[in-house]
């Protein structure tokens, strides 16, 4: 692919990840938008001038535009979804119109299914899969952190190198953001998948810090035996792991002492009374699992404490 002039950006979803995954690639110097559910944020970015990253890089204001009405958005030739799983389905019908022949869209959502209900309102031919390693978090209105610099990859669902993807591999990693085309994104995202099973719930419900789940014993445990839950299942679609592979996104958070100092999205989300990614992240894996008879003890309590905190909120 090519463009006479450089391709614009929609960041659909400004919350920390989509606003850094944004502002990194504005401050390299493609035009971006990013669009998000909270006019508060939109409005603080369009008054200081741009986004404030702070952490990682230092502290940096960004020109970009933000909004939080789509249909003042006219086209795109990349659309990144980093909006919450569950919302994938309206956001998708919302920017349908920004679409032309050849956009693509990419999603590094957590969890497994996003692709399928993006395909469903977009186009299976416009959909590129993607995962990210990277970490950040929206501090304030028009503020978000970056906790450090680590790889994303892309994809084609149905596996094999295209020449999209390796543009769009090319693109980011020239700007900003490391990315690595990948021939089994597929497999890819189990690996991913792997440590969000591994953190989300533990760090959600307790409060503690990656880092602080990999340092308690039995929380260390639990970590790994739902890790191997998980790996179970995979094998069963045709994706097997040893365990260096399968524990090796978890041992890479453990060791960066930017991205182990953060809490789970999945734990912002519960203190924050949103409905997290509970689904996306263990519920599509006991629903497979269910499908093959593997046991998954360990991902179903971790499930149901997670929704278990959900269902509180509707008789507090």
């Amino acid at each position: 692919m090519t463009h006479e002039k450089a391709p614009a950006i929609l960041v659909v979803g400004s919350g920390g990840l989509g606003s850094v995954f944004g502002g990194l690639l504005a401050e390299h110097g493609l035009p971006v938008t990013l669009l998000g559910v909270r006019r508060d944020h939109a409005d603080a970015i369009a008054a200081a001038g741009g986004l404030r990253i702070i952490g990682f890089g230092g502290d940096r204001l960004i020109p970009l535009a933000a909004t939080a009405d789509p249909s003042t958005i006219q086209r795109a030739d990349v659309v990144i979804f980093l909006c919450k799983a569950g919302a994938n389905r309206a956001a998708a019908r919302s920017v349908k119109h920004v679409f032309h022949p050849d956009t693509i869209a990419v999603t590094f959502q957590n969890g497994l299914g996003n692709e399928d209900v993006l395909a469903e309102i977009l186009g299976p031919q416009a959909v590129v899969a993607g995962l990210t390693a990277q970490g950040a978090r929206l501090e304030a209105p028009g503020v978000a952190r970056n906790f450090t610099e680590l790889p994303s990859h892309v994809g084609e669902v149905a596996g094999g190198l295209s020449d999209r993807v390796r543009w769009l591999s090319g693109l980011f990693s020239a700007n900003g953001l490391p990315t690595t085309p990948s021939a089994h994104i597929m497999r890819d995202k189990w690996m991913k998948l792997f440590a969000n099973i591994a953190f989300s719930a533990s760090s959600g419900v307790t409060g503690l810090s990656i880092a602080r789940v990999g340092a308690t014993p039995s929380l260390h445990a639990t970590a790994l035996r739902a890790i191997d839950e998980a790996a179970a299942v995979a094998a069963t679609e045709g994706h097997v792991f040893d365990e260096q592979e399968r524990r090796s996104i978890f041992d890479q958070l453990l060791g960066s002492s930017g991205a182990s100092a953060n809490t789970s999205s999945m734990y912002r989300d519960l203190q924050a009374r949103k409905p997290s990614e509970v689904e996306y992240i263990y519920g599509t894996v006991i629903a497979r699992a269910a499908r093959s008879g593997i046991p998954v003890p360990t991902l179903q309590t971790l499930h149901a404490l997670v929704q278990g905190i959900e269902a509180s909120w509707e008789t507090a």
